[in-house]
């Protein structure tokens, strides 16, 4: 059932002054995520085959941060620059060519290939594997661009996972207080785009919104209400597949025609802003069928 619902401005948050940020726990991160596909694929989800590759690829990125060499944390007077500026920390476009986060691609690819997962899987991840050195740097560079040719879907899932756990690596040694306001559905770590964005469950930050950055992992605080794309107020409504107490929606704004979807943890503490992105994958094709397209970036949801 289609459900189009109006927000309650009167559900905003139990706290006066929420954190701006929370910054990836690689270990954590990347188990949690794992066992989240693995519960949504044991599901009985018709993407189960999908699924349950992406659980061993996040497992996969899991394992690989005792392997990898230390990461060069950045540095003071970069951070001090970037807060001074209004600015994120991590300069993305020189990382299109930073050694270790190419290193980071080719160790993952290369380990991947033990994994089971779809054959349109294993034929992207073997021209990755074939492709030069100018090939990989247009993968990443456009990974790091928020950008994913629909052709081209597939291979940039595997430098879609090698950013994350590059990125996650990078902006979990940050302070979260060193971290300033950037703009609306900018992340104050990296300066990328959120995948969905969630009301949070956890005492203390209880009804609060957190937008999940689709790179570093990094969530940050958004008021509610408002439009990740544009920042606007106006015309935000609410659109579901199930009931009205369904707890992922698209957050719909008429201003831009643009959507985003919004996980409600507070209801369902197991919900993750990726895994759960996929899985709800009949709401992507639902709002296909409008005139309104999709805010949230996600590698993993390239392509459908």
């Amino acid at each position: 059932m289609t459900t189009d619902l109006n927000p309650d401005p009167t559900v905003i948050g139990g706290v006066p002054k929420a954190p701006l940020a929370f910054l990836p726990r690689p270990a954590r991160l990347f188990a949690d995520r794992a066992k989240r596909f693995v519960f949504l694929a044991d599901s009985g989800h018709r993407l189960a085959p999908y699924l349950t590759f992406l659980a061993a690829l996040t497992g996969l990125q899991g394992r690989l941060l005792a392997e990898l060499p230390a990461i060069e944390p950045i540095g003071r007077d970069r951070v001090d620059l970037a807060r001074a500026n209004r600015m994120p920390p991590v300069d993305r476009a020189a990382l299109a060519t930073d050694p270790l986060l190419h290193d980071t691609l080719t160790r993952l690819c290369d380990a991947a290939q033990s994994l089971d997962m779809p054959e349109p899987a294993r034929l992207a991840l073997q021209a990755v594997i074939a492709g030069d050195a100018a090939d990989r740097h247009w993968l990443v560079e456009n990974i790091l661009a928020d950008r994913i040719p629909e052709d081209s879907a597939a291979p940039h899932l595997f430098a879609a996972a090698a950013v994350q756990l590059h990125m996650a690596r990078l902006v979990g040694a940050l302070n979260a207080a060193d971290l300033v306001p950037i703009s609306t559905g900018i992340c104050p770590a990296c300066g990328g785009r959120p995948a969905t964005s969630s009301v949070m469950g956890p005492q203390g930050i209880e009804n609060v919104r957190y937008a999940t950055c689709n790179c570093c992992a990094t969530q940050w605080n958004e008021v509610r209400i408002k439009c990740l794309c544009c920042g606007s107020t106006k015309g935000i409504s609410y659109r579901s597949v199930e009931a009205e107490d369904a707890v992922i929606k698209a957050e719909v704004c008429s201003e831009c025609d643009s959507w985003v979807k919004i996980l409600y943890q507070v209801k369902n503490h197991s919900l993750d802003p990726i895994a759960d992105d996929v899985a709800s994958l009949g709401l992507d094709m639902m709002m296909k069928d409008t005139a309104f397209r999709r805010g949230g970036v996600n590698a993993f949801m390239a392509g459908y």
